[in-house]
């Protein structure tokens, strides 16, 4: 028996009324194991005094079920917190700094959602870590995270001093909130806590030393997204669309409200721009044609890409892969790669060593 058999069988205690687990949490302050005998030190902090009560019990018998194991004694610290309201993890103030040992930070935005923006930041992320930059990607859309998915990933992060660890996918450092709640769990969550939780992600995850991170917005213009982009201290915002009159409008609002921040634009993607017909080579503007190119010059940014729509990386992102679609994929692999070159130029990236 070893203490990750223990924590494996502690990932399945739930918090009382939540969805997130109490190794998640950083509930699991030590785990000594003397032969046959296992000892849990367990912190908690509630209001409700039946709650320690009922997570001792859950991880009592949690370790009981493992083969081996006679006695198991868990040392339980219990805090109240205040009468006076408060949040767990006060917010920081405006000016406090976040993430910094991370160099660039750039927001992947979208108006309204169904336009691929998160497949977008993964490629872009995954280009600039194949052009030699150290990278993160936060998934910032708390109520519908893609990352878990298209990167096949359905572990859990690591607690450590109270610190997240990110996933690490080869060499790409991953933080979603898809990694901390069950897939099929739905995010009914009002502005506060949903401020409070990217709150988390900027203060107590460890992304370490990074040059670039990619931050995955919800789709819209509200309170969320305003915050969120004001506490990152963006250095500039990629903004989504397909080129549908109905995604440009939204888009615009993107745009706008990035300006009213002073967040600088680095250009215009234009996603699901054509399709080209397997079998006779057809292509086929099924979201119309050129409307995110025209945005790109009424508002004076680049027009960084226009992807086409490829079975090929829909399956493969499905599949948690979306590199091997990009890698195998000429015409997505140049779109790609010129993106995140000319995001790299504009933030100054490539003053570092870039492989290749």
């Amino acid at each position: 028996m070893t203490q990750d058999q223990v924590l494996d069988s502690l990932k399945k205690i739930k918090f009382p009324g939540l969805t997130r687990d109490i190794v998640s949490f950083g509930l699991i302050k030590e785990i000594r194991i003397d032969g046959d005998n296992v000892h849990v030190h367990v912190t908690v902090a509630a209001r409700d005094s039946e709650v320690p009560g009922k997570i001792e019990e859950e991880v009592a018998a949690a370790i009981h079920e493992l083969p081996g194991v006679k006695e198991v004694q868990v040392h339980m610290t219990w805090t109240q917190p205040a009468s006076a309201p408060q949040q767990p993890h006060s917010r920081p103030a405006p000016d406090s700094p976040v993430l910094e040992h991370v160099r660039v930070k750039i927001a992947v935005a979208s108006g309204k959602g169904g336009v691929g923006k998160s497949t977008v930041a993964a490629g872009l992320a995954l280009m600039l870590q194949d052009l030699g930059y150290t990278v993160g990607l936060a998934d910032f859309d708390i109520y519908g995270p893609s990352v878990p998915t298209l990167f096949g990933i359905n572990e859990r992060p690591r607690v450590i001093d109270n610190m997240i660890l990110p996933l690490d996918r080869s060499g790409l450092k991953l933080m979603s909130m898809g990694f901390l709640v069950e897939p099929e769990t739905p995010m009914i969550w009002r502005g506060p806590m949903v401020h409070q939780a990217a709150d988390q992600f900027l203060r107590d995850v460890a992304w370490g030393e990074l040059d670039v991170l990619i931050v995955d917005l919800p789709p819209g213009t509200g309170d969320a997204q305003m915050t969120l982009s004001q506490r990152i201290q963006l250095d500039g915002a990629v903004i989504v669309s397909t080129p549908q009159d109905l995604a440009l409008i939204d888009a615009r609002k993107g745009v706008a409200m990035f300006q009213k921040l002073n967040v600088r634009i680095l250009g215009i993607v234009e996603n699901m721009a054509s399709f080209k017909c397997p079998h006779c080579g057809e292509e086929t503007h099924i979201f119309g044609y050129g409307g995110a190119a025209e945005e790109a010059v009424r508002l004076g940014c680049p027009l960084l890409a226009r992807l086409p729509l490829v079975p090929q990386l829909v399956a493969a992102a499905d599949a948690g892969d979306p590199m091997l679609a990009i890698e195998t994929n000429p015409e997505l692999n140049a779109a790609f790669r010129g993106m995140a070159e000319s995001v790299a130029e504009q933030v100054g990236l490539t003053r570092v060593a870039a492989k290749g």
